[in-house]
């Protein structure tokens, strides 16, 4: 299902209301027939009378509440024939019950951001939402009625087969996704766990609505579901919601099939070949290994970590560092059942396959003769850990993670698997991931007869009863202060007075709030030259900011990263051109230290050799996989259209040959230049949301930039409003199984103009939600497209900005999807939204901006953005008044003088065979 973005959830960052919240007590009040059984860590599980088991987490941090209902029923639970069939009931529940027919269409207009994923092990449907007991109510409410009285209709199912379809041919667009399924399917002879979750495309499109709906009954009931709330909200009265909506639903009589298939130990090497047009070489090892419920999992899962991290990884010191690949990965796949884990490269063309793969092999069997050190160790240890904590102090992420915990056997795996990683030894990573990566359980290579051949232990079952026998979890009783995220409290929180240095004035915007787990994320801004400084320098300056963090004149790589994992952080440091942005997470004790830390990667940074070497390799791969892709494609063909600049500037959309020869010609010597010439201080901008002292950060900016020489002076380059001629590209992709559509427009508005609020809601009725009209008609009624909508860029800075419309489609559906789309523009234009259509967008938009509120990253990244406008949240709160008071005949005029049809250039890349043979 298509998720809302971070990007959406920032682009709509205004006014929420604030929200009271009660002080949950020690112990609350059950309604009847609901019992009481584990807490652990601020998570509580209960149960009702039918099965239903219910796990609650209130964290009052942030005004959001997140509710995730887990069916354990996936992949797995399928029959012959039946394959696809749980991601098919994901799609249908959607489509709704007698008393609801739509229930996406009910979620935008109530603001929840939701959606629903399907694995091997189980099905979720989730939402979150800025925190409101009426929407929690409601919700939940839906999850019930979804439960027992979804339709399941032949034709909703009809509709939705298009859709599904869509989505299957996405996933055959991708060498990997197919190379990785192909590869279960070698290493799962038996068990279902070698099936695809989205299903044999025969059995999807022949499936049999009354074995459907069989299911449906058989595996959508109280007793094989978890919900989870978690998040802003009153455990109490939500959990007298839970009873009344779920308990009147029986306890089902029927008993669920038992599961015996069990995946035997693998005898020897198993190899696969995958043959497609486009993409990058790829090579990959599997390994079947234990669920994730047994005793050796996580050491395994540390092992392959230790194996697969970048930089310091075995795998890419051995594979990236002697440039047989540009890139590798690899993980653990937890499971409830025996899963596996799975290693892979990227390579680049004309790289020697054969010779990377031995040595993938050769490596990952290297562990016996070189054991893994307590340095690596530790490393991965740190990492892990921290990656835990930000999941813990997030209800969303904890919600989905406990969910995923769920799935394999117990939610309080999420805990012990902590106290697992922070209690383990070396010798037990040394013995277990020894013990499974032998070549006789491997899928990759070629099959090589073995006299005496090492055998893999027993994949090992689920233990948890045994582990989980008295666990308590640690004592922890953090009780976050609720926030008012209001316009007038952030503007009034937020500290906005510069620092004033020698070598120039930082801007600032310091929000100190609470936060679980102590957590903040804050955002550098650093800026500086003009478009004249900065011509010729575009190739050159992405690849300065790309390497910043490779190396310094007192920290290699793995220093840096090392020195990240001490300090709980995650860093990002990106720009181009005269920006440079490093987003910052990390604990309120350690951010200090980081902001340091930061400003020396990007201060000292000095460009080693084989580093820029390997960002070559991996740019030049990732133009090659651009060039056959067909949304790559379309993108950059309407992007050069639209380019009126000359070939050195700044702004200038190279093809993608050029930009392969630009890469290929970047020397060190050239981003020692530009970073010397442009990298310095003066204009400069720090915001940070969460937990921190205000006094030593600006301590710590102070010393970081203490007597760093002034960058030049710093200009915005201008993207002014450029009509071009309108035009059609037609993009031929060989072999490909989707297509993709892409129409832009150029519009010469400012989000200054009066009628910016009226487009804002224009393009949201239009194709910015699943009430619009282009997903109304393109996804739900003609099923063309999995993912279809349209988006507004409008700039800050000056009358410039374009409309765009997509779609996701198969290459025989383009003619109806551009009938589709015709016919739609031309409804809005002539027919006009509705006035019950302007006022359901309008709360949804409210609704979706007072949970964009709730993101500390999003809160720092608007402050940022505020600070280049000399703007605070009284603009947002503006933007919230004027959508308040927006009618029909409003947003209607504003769409009929800025939308014309006739002014969109188009760009289509699908396979020209297939579309001719639909043509015929």
């Amino acid at each position: 299902m298509r998720l809302l973005p971070l990007a959406f959830l920032a682009s709509i960052l205004l006014l929420a209301p604030s929200i009271s919240r009660a002080t949950q007590a020690d112990a609350i009040g059950l309604p009847a027939g609901v019992v009481q059984h584990s807490a652990v860590e601020g998570v509580t599980e209960y149960s009702l009378q039918n099965g239903l088991r219910v796990l609650l987490a209130p964290d009052a941090s942030k005004p959001t509440t997140t509710v995730n209902m887990t069916y354990l029923v996936g992949a797995r639970h399928e029959d012959y024939g039946q394959t696809g069939m749980a991601h098919l009931l994901e799609h249908l529940l959607f489509r709704g019950t007698p008393s609801m027919r739509n229930a996406l269409a009910e979620f935008s207009k109530r603001g929840l951001a939701a959606n629903g994923s399907t694995t091997s092990d189980r099905t979720n449907y989730y939402a979150s939402f800025a925190a409101n007991p009426e929407t929690l109510d409601w919700y939940l409410r839906w999850q019930a009625d979804a439960m027992v009285n979804s339709l399941i209709a032949k034709e909703d199912l009809d509709a939705e087969m298009t859709v599904v379809r869509n989505e299957m041919e996405r996933g055959e667009n991708s060498p990997f996704q197919v190379l990785m399924q192909q590869m279960q399917a070698t290493a799962f002879r038996w068990h279902n766990y070698g099936h695809s979750t989205i299903g044999a495309r025969s059995d999807v499109e022949n499936v049999d609505i009354a074995q459907l709906r069989a299911f449906y009954h058989q595996y959508y009931q109280p007793d094989n579901a978890v919900l989870i709330v978690s998040g802003l909200f009153d455990p109490e009265d939500t959990l007298q919601t839970i009873a009344d909506a779920f308990g009147p639903i029986k306890r089902p009589t029927r008993t669920l099939p038992p599961e015996y298939t069990v995946e035997p130990v693998q005898d020897g090497e198993r190899q696969v070949t995958l043959r497609r047009h486009g993409g990058s070489p790829l090579i990959a090892a599997m390994f079947h290994a234990p669920a994730a419920g047994h005793p050796d999992f996580t050491a395994l899962n540390i092992g392959v970590s230790i194996l697969a991290d970048t930089p310091s990884g075995r795998l890419y010191k051995s594979l990236v560092g002697n440039k047989l690949s540009t890139g590798v990965f690899g993980f653990a796949a937890g499971l409830n059942q025996p899963g596996y884990v799975f290693f892979g490269a990227e390579l680049e063309a004309g790289m020697d396959q054969d010779k990377a793969l031995h040595t993938l092999q050769d490596t990952l069997g290297s562990i016996k003769q070189e054991p893994f050190s307590h340095e690596e160790l530790e490393r991965i240890r740190n990492q892990w850990l921290t990656d835990w904590s930000q999941v813990y102090a997030n209800s969303a992420s904890l919600a989905s993670a406990l969910s995923e915990n769920v799935a394999d056997g117990d939610w309080r795996l999420f805990f012990l698997e902590r106290d697992q990683v922070e209690q383990i030894q070396l010798e037990d990573v040394q013995r277990v991931t020894t013990a499974y990566l032998v070549p006789s359980n491997r899928s990759s290579g070629l099959y090589i007869p073995t006299e005496k051949p090492l055998r893999a232990p027993a994949s090992g079952s689920s233990q948890l009863e045994t582990l989980l026998k008295d666990y308590k979890g640690k004592d922890t009783n953090q009780v976050v202060e609720s926030f008012d995220p209001s316009p007038a409290h952030i503007n009034e929180a937020t500290q906005r007075t510069p620092l004033t240095l020698p070598n120039g004035e930082v801007k600032l915007a310091l929000l100190p709030k609470p936060t679980r787990g102590d957590r903040v994320e804050a955002k550098l801004l650093i800026q500086f030259g003009d478009a004249d400084k900065l011509k010729g320098q575009r190739s050159v300056s992405s690849a300065v900011a790309a390497l910043l963090e490779h190396g310094t004149n007192k920290m290699s790589r793995q220093e840096i990263q090392d020195q990240y994992n001490k300090l709980q952080a995650n860093v990002g440091i990106g720009g181009g051109a005269g920006v440079v942005v490093a987003s910052l997470s990390t604990t309120q004790d350690n951010l200090p230290a980081l902001v340091e830390l930061v400003l020396h990667v990007i201060r000292d940074a000095n460009f080693p050799d084989e580093e820029l070497s390997k960002y070559q390799a991996q740019a030049n791969t990732a133009i090659k996989n651009s060039m056959s892709e067909p949304s790559a494609l379309a993108s950059r063909a309407l992007a050069r259209h639209d380019n009126p600049w000359p070939s050195d500037d700044i702004r200038y959309t190279p093809s993608f040959e050029e930009a392969q020869k630009e890469i290929a010609a970047l020397t060190r010597q050239q981003l020692l230049d530009f970073h010397s010439r442009f990298y310095g201080a003066g204009t400069i901008s720090f915001a940070a949301v969460g937990a921190f002292d205000p006094e030593a950060v600006k301590a710590a900016l102070t010393q970081g930039l203490k007597d760093w020489k002034q960058a030049p002076a710093y200009e915005r380059i201008s993207d002014p409003y450029q009509p071009v001629p309108a035009e059609t590209f037609n993009i031929d992709t060989p072999d490909k199984a989707n297509a993709f559509y892409l129409s832009t427009a150029a519009l010469e508005v400012q989000d200054t103009d009066p009628d910016y609020a009226a487009l804002y809601m224009a393009n949201y009725l239009l194709g910015g939600s699943e009430t619009s009209r282009l997903w109304e008609r393109v996804r739900v009624k003609d099923g063309l497209s999995y993912d279809v909508g349209s988006n507004l860029d409008i700039s800050s800075y000056e009358p410039s900005g374009d409309w765009s419309i997509y779609a996701i489609h198969a290459p025989e559906s383009t003619e109806k999807l551009l009938t589709a789309v015709k016919e739609e523009l031309q409804r809005a234009l002539q027919d006009g939204f509705t006035e019950d259509e302007v006022r359901e967008g309008v709360q949804a938009l409210l609704n979706y901006r007072k949970l964009a509120r709730t993101r500390d990253g999003v809160l720092a990244s608007t402050w940022i953005n505020y600070m280049q406008l000399d703007r605070s949240f009284d603009w947002s709160a503006n933007i919230d008044k004027a959508l308040s008071a927006l009618t029909a005949d409003k947003v209607n005029a504003a769409l009929r003088k800025a939308l014309n049809p006739a002014t969109f250039s188009t760009a289509i890349a699908a396979d020209h065979n297939k579309q001719e043979k639909a043509s015929q």
